[in-house]
């Protein structure tokens, strides 16, 4: 069961208007195609680790526990500090824990969910009885752009932005208004109450098929040399996201996903409460809303003041509708997501 949350986001905000001073770009081009209004950025040289340790801290302070407290870590993130190691161990040990184990995943956008999976099966198997559980993610990082770029974007000098890169941003502009960096974490323990509280079923899915929609070209064991500097002019590390694509598959695998779910719990779509989709697009979730005839009441979405955060958005749609009140103890709420790999599902749990 969940027994807290908690979410961190840079204080840093970027608005449309901010971007439009490095590419061609505006909030008029971006809200109709995304729905994003604004998203974060953090410091530099901050990392999705610290990320993730913030929101932590947040949401082990809402369950009631400790550091301590908790028997297993698992962090998932596309952006981690380093290659390696990962950031479950760097974020154990910004919290103190000395004799925990923590397991890393790199699933991208469905990394939550099969977290929320396999947690689920530790907790079951009795291996572990309390699951810290954190998704974060640092996109900034991931843009190419030096420092006088962002001296401009971030409005540290008057620009105008150089031609050569303001051409280079525009050509990217379809991925760089996307993405946001957050952190946020869930704690999950066992629960022999028999309250019915808790996860109810999962349904998870991939299909290596369709890798080619959403992937880095840039970087990896199948390049010669690992990486480039020729790789990092031609943007070669940045997401590739064929949109058109990726919408057409969300909007029919995220829906199929929540009914097989449901049909898996003996449970309708008129019983839940709350349907909770991986903030990767604000048109592709109200889509899938009306695939499934739900109204507006029984969906929540933040993707207009954070972008796609990437690993972090189910746990931070979460703690904002736990925080606004549209998530009460008992309710029956669905997850779903799909990410690059593919990799998509939905998970039901009792609250």
């Amino acid at each position: 069961m969940i027994r807290g949350s908690g979410m961190y986001v840079p204080p840093g905000i970027v608005t449309n208007d901010m971007l439009s001073r490095i590419m061609d770009t505006s909030d008029e081009w971006i809200v109709p195609r995304t729905g994003i209004r604004e998203r974060r950025y953090v410091d530099p040289a901050q990392g999705s680790s610290t990320l993730g340790v913030l929101a932590a801290q947040a949401a082990l302070e809402n369950a009631g526990l400790t550091a301590k407290d908790i028997d297993f870590v698992i962090f998932a993130t596309m952006t981690p500090d380093h290659y390696f190691p990962g950031n479950g161990g760097l974020l154990a040990t910004a919290l103190g824990m000395e004799t925990t184990h923590a397991l890393d995943i790199r699933m991208q956008c469905a990394g939550f969910l099969s977290g929320l999976q396999t947690a689920d099966a530790f907790i079951r198997s009795g291996t572990y009885d309390r699951i810290l559980l954190v998704g974060a993610d640092v996109h900034s990082s991931l843009m190419p752009w030096p420092e006088s770029v962002w001296d401009v974007l971030l409005g540290r000098t008057e620009g105008p932005c150089d031609p050569g890169w303001y051409a280079k941003a525009t050509g990217m502009r379809d991925r760089a208004v996307l993405f946001g960096d957050a952190g946020g974490a869930l704690v999950l323990e066992a629960n022999d109450s028999g309250d019915g509280r808790g996860f109810l079923g999962f349904r998870m899915y991939t299909d290596g098929a369709h890798w080619q929609k959403l992937y880095v070209p840039g970087g990896g064991s199948a390049n010669r040399p690992y990486m480039t500097g020729e790789m990092q002019d031609n943007l070669d590390t940045v997401p590739i996201v064929e949109g058109r694509q990726v919408f057409r598959l969300a909007t029919q695998l995220m829906p199929a996903a929540v009914r097989d779910v449901l049909e898996s719990a003996g449970a309708t779509l008129d019983e839940v409460d709350l349907v909770l989709m991986h903030q990767a697009n604000l048109r592709i979730n109200e889509a899938v809303q009306k695939v499934l005839e739900l109204p507006d009441e029984r969906v929540f979405n933040n993707i207009q003041k954070y972008g796609n955060t990437t690993s972090a958005t189910l746990p931070l749609v979460y703690d904002e509708a736990r925080r606004a009140g549209r998530i009460q103890p008992g309710n029956l709420v669905c997850f779903t997501a799909l990410g690059a790999g593919l990799h998509w599902g939905a998970a039901l749990a009792r609250v």
